[in-house]
């Protein structure tokens, strides 16, 4: 997969890039990304990417003319036509859009700064806004970060096990279930003897009821979108049951012992 990214912040993206799942999906040839910064398509000395906005107002946008130079240059180097911007004002990232992403042999990333692009741009030229969440930060160079991350480890051998996208939070429309290493026994608790047990039907089953359960603790607008089975919807009533009890029983305990003394 190719992914193009314009942005005024070309080594931030690249030592993004360079560590970690994708770093490793880079090294084995399973991703390529090329950065391309409009300043060095600026036609002055000063390699002008931004001016102040018409009408007044705080900040510097983003101006057309050398967007559409490094445009140029993406789409001469066999880059994509289509471009996703990251912005506030986009759909939000999903799994399930992440997913789709992935799927695409070439990505064109478009990043934002200062109080944004020329508009014009932005209707001639992006196809697809997304956002990453209802916040602001400075720049689209994060954004960026986070989708060639999120789409760098779903490709097929980036992941030394491949079940590690298929387990984690989201895949399945759920959030992922708690996990545990050694020691067994600790001061703050010790792991659930049915990760101990060898069972893996057991261990599937409960590792699927406690999803369900964060889920229904933590996002509970997800499980609307889930099309729950038969035992799905019987581990997520075990669980609220458990979890009713379990309340229910800190409730009922004191907080401190009863002084046998204390006739009140």
């Amino acid at each position: 997969m190719r992914i193009d990214v314009i942005t005024l912040f070309p080594d931030f993206i690249r030592t993004a890039a360079d560590i970690g799942v994708v770093g490793r999906a880079k090294a084995r040839g399973l991703i390529e990304i090329a950065t391309w910064n409009p300043r060095d398509f600026a036609q002055d000395n000063y390699r002008s990417a931004d001016e102040r906005p018409y009408g007044g107002g705080p900040g510097m946008v983003m101006m057309v003319d050398p967007l559409r130079r490094a445009l140029d240059a993406v789409r001469a180097a066999g880059g994509p036509d289509k471009a996703i911007y990251l912005s506030p004002q986009g759909a939000r990232l999903t799994q399930r859009k992440v997913e789709e992403l992935a799927r695409r042999e070439k990505l064109f990333l478009l990043c934002g700064r200062y109080e944004g692009i020329d508009e014009r741009f932005l209707e001639h030229a992006v196809d697809e806004e997304i956002s990453i969440g209802d916040y602001v930060i400075s720049g689209g160079e994060l954004a960026a970060a986070i989708v060639i991350d999120a789409i760098g480890r779903l490709q097929e051998g980036a992941l030394n096990d491949a079940q590690s996208a298929e387990q984690d939070s989201f895949s399945n429309g759920l959030l992922d279930c708690p996990h545990y290493t050694r020691p067994e026994r600790d001061a703050w608790g010790d792991v659930p003897p049915v990760l101990l047990s060898g069972d893996h039907a057991a261990i599937r089953r409960w590792r699927l009821k406690q999803s369900l359960g964060r889920t229904w603790l933590r996002r509970p607008d997800l499980l609307a979108h889930v099309a729950a089975d038969k035992e799905m919807r019987a581990l997520l009533d075990e669980f609220r049951r458990e979890h009713r009890d379990a309340t229910q029983a800190r409730e009922d305990k004191p907080d401190r012992p009863r002084d046998p003394t204390d006739k009140n």
